[in-house]
């Protein structure tokens, strides 16, 4: 009797940023798509777990790196567990010295492997001073997909490879208004200090969308700074104004931002999950730019807001936001938040029409 084959099981490593993780999303639901008999388990940290609570079929493993999974002995505690649930491949879509250690003790064990090329070569001509090139790279979400078809299972076209709308229930409907208002995030916050758009500048849009249509305002952030901030500025307004951080679970905010009709994020990983969900996404950029590839799944060119480049030939002058010329650390605040309005507007227009 002719050998039974075995069922292909991807394990997928990402461990890093939020949104970093939340741009797996659509590729997996792409994977899915295009490859039925495929089974597939994803490597993350455990806070990002509900990321994938709606994502159907797959197996989500928590690698706790900071505590049992952390340094070489670790990393073989886990690998050790992960082996027990028979992965036939592993794609490595981080490619950092703890993903690439674990890479190897299933290569050594015959597992076939491929990691992410970040691009890096391309990545330093676009954000250096001299010679820049400035040309639009890969997304990330395109070098994911070329990762598994390394590994033998390609993953045709863009396609649209939206999660469905979460049930709000609990404290999350709480923040849901009338079905008649618009519901618009904001999340202003980011990791870096360049690429977040300044409070009195978000309170300056906030009055702005106000005065123009009737219209639910719900403010995303994370950690007591944070929310000490938001609440602050939630102060400032009527109650149509809401600061959600603190007040929810991250499964719960996430199914609030699903029901969303626009969000106005930074480039940080708020904007990702949005976009995950097919929520239209205002993004505002400060020393980073969209061309590094890191724009939020299935949203136009136009939705990024960048500082003009004949005040900042330089920009971007980083990937991340992490480096740039002190003059340049308040760009993203030479965007007018007249520019900011309206550009929601159409957008909120767009998906309408």
């Amino acid at each position: 009797m002719a050998k039974r084959a075995k069922v292909p099981h991807i394990l997928i490593i990402r461990l890093s940023a939020m949104g970093d993780v939340a741009m797996t999303v659509p590729v997996v639901l792409a994977l899915q798509r295009n490859h039925l008999e495929v089974k597939v388990t994803i490597l993350t940290k455990p806070r990002l777990l509900p990321i994938f609570n709606s994502v159907e079929g797959v197996n989500v493993f928590s690698a706790n790196v900071k505590t049992e999974h952390k340094g070489v002995f670790g990393l073989w505690k886990l690998f050790k567990e992960l082996k027990k649930l028979s992965v036939t491949h592993v794609a490595d879509l981080h490619h950092v010295l703890r993903s690439n250690l674990l890479r190897f003790f299933f290569m050594i064990n015959g597992i076939p492997t491929q990691k992410i090329d970040k691009g890096r070569s391309a990545k330093k001509k676009l954000t250096r001073t001299k010679n820049k090139i400035f040309t639009p790279l890969k997304s990330t979400m395109e070098r994911y997909r070329e990762v598994f078809e390394k590994l033998g299972f390609p993953i045709a076209g863009e396609g649209n490879h939206y999660l469905p709308k979460q049930e709000l229930s609990g404290n999350a409907a709480n923040f849901y208004r009338s079905q008649n208002k618009e519901h618009i995030g904001i999340a202003p916050f980011a990791a870096f200090p360049s690429k977040i758009y300044r409070l009195d500048l978000i309170e300056e849009v906030i009055t702005l969308l106000q005065s123009k249509m009737d219209c639910s305002i719900l403010l995303f952030g994370g950690g007591k700074t944070e929310e000490e901030q938001l609440a602050m500025l939630q102060g400032k307004f009527d109650d149509h104004v809401q600061s959600v951080a603190g007040k929810l679970t991250f499964k719960e905010e996430l199914a609030l931002i699903s029901h969303l009709d626009v969000m106005l994020a930074m480039d940080s990983g708020n904007g990702h999950l949005a976009a995950n969900y097919g929520v239209p996404v205002v993004t505002v950029w400060g020393v980073t730019h969209p061309f590094a590839g890191f724009a939020p799944y299935g949203q136009p060119l136009e939705n990024g807001m960048v500082p003009n480049r004949k005040d900042y030939p330089g920009i971007p002058t980083s990937v991340y936001g992490n480096k740039y010329p002190e003059h340049y650390k308040d760009a993203i605040n030479s965007i007018p938040p007249t520019a900011v309005l309206n550009k929601l507007v159409e957008v909120l227009e767009r998906a309408k029409a």
